[in-house]
């Protein structure tokens, strides 16, 4: 077993420099307001920095650090075909910043259910959707340094009925105040070079189509309601790269609602960004969105 996985997209997705990185993810932080606070879980994007930096610290400045003692982090997976759920096969996972530790014991608990395989350490460095959080984790819980740990989980292509089971075996974690989700995702993937160029006319350019279609998929996210985005995905193919850990997030709020014993629980997208706007059908684009899960 690899102890260490290696910050392998730094220097190349964001600076490898710690004292660049921690100017950058503090200016970010600052830049956003804690709107819908104190976090459960955030939906935060995954591209380089210098296209998502700035959106996904509106879902960082909702995170309150003082009780958090572990954070799970849901990616989806770019490069390798899994039907499952994968989990790390590394102690800790480096950042320019300070190393973050896994936490084996939870790790332990996710085997005991049969429902999880471990990834490689090719396929771990290889993948972008966990790694491109864990500075801003780093950044948020810097006042907890060495008291908390992490679980990354690598989410693969999953059916709804998997989506189902998933959330429900992490609907517990969910409860517990002392958990923080953090689910990797960007949002529509426009162009031909995506293999996506959906447009309707009546929104205005392309851009505002693309905009009106995220918002309708973050609409029914913020309804917390797993078979309306699911269905939502089927009718318009929407490219979001984290649907599947999104459905998972869905999945586990429903299974807490069956016994929240009026316990409310709010979602709201705290912001929204488009790497370019797009006029032609030769341009390309992607969207970011970030979102606050609030559990009283």
């Amino acid at each position: 077993m690899s102890r260490v996985r290696r910050a392998s997209h730094a220097g190349s997705w964001y600076t490898s420099s710690a004292s660049e990185l921690n100017a950058q993810l503090e200016g970010w932080l600052n830049q956003a307001s804690p709107v819908h606070w104190p976090a459960r879980a955030i939906i935060a994007p995954h591209a380089g920095y210098f296209y998502c930096g700035a959106c996904g610290g509106h879902a960082y400045r909702q995170v309150d650090p003082t009780n958090i003692k572990r954070v799970f982090i849901l990616g989806p997976s770019h490069h390798v075909r899994l039907s499952g759920c994968a989990l790390s096969t590394t102690e800790k996972y480096e950042t320019p910043l300070y190393d973050l530790l896994l936490d084996q014991k939870i790790y332990e608990e996710l085997y005991s259910t049969g429902s999880f395989e471990p990834m490689t350490i090719g396929t771990d460095e290889g993948e972008h959707s966990i790694e491109m959080h864990l500075p801003y984790i780093a950044k948020v819980m810097e006042s907890r340094q060495g008291q908390f740990t992490i679980v990354p989980v690598l989410v693969g292509s999953l059916s709804t009925d998997k989506e189902r089971h998933y959330g429900q075996i992490f609907s517990r974690f969910l409860a517990d105040p002392e958990n923080l989700f953090v689910i990797s995702s960007d949002f529509c993937h426009w162009g031909k070079r995506f293999h996506y160029t959906h447009y309707d006319k009546s929104c205005g350019d392309i851009w505002q189509s693309i905009e009106t279609l995220d918002r309708k998929g973050m609409d029914l996210i913020e309804s917390l309601n797993p078979m309306a985005f699911a269905e939502y995905l089927r009718k318009f193919g929407n490219t979001i790269c984290g649907r599947h850990p999104i459905g998972v997030l869905l999945n586990a709020v429903d299974a807490l609602k069956k016994h929240s014993n009026g316990r409310t629980m709010s979602m709201k997208f705290v912001q929204y960004a488009q790497s370019n706007q797009c006029h032609s059908t030769s341009d390309s684009s992607v969207s970011y969105a970030s979102a606050s899960l609030v559990l009283r």
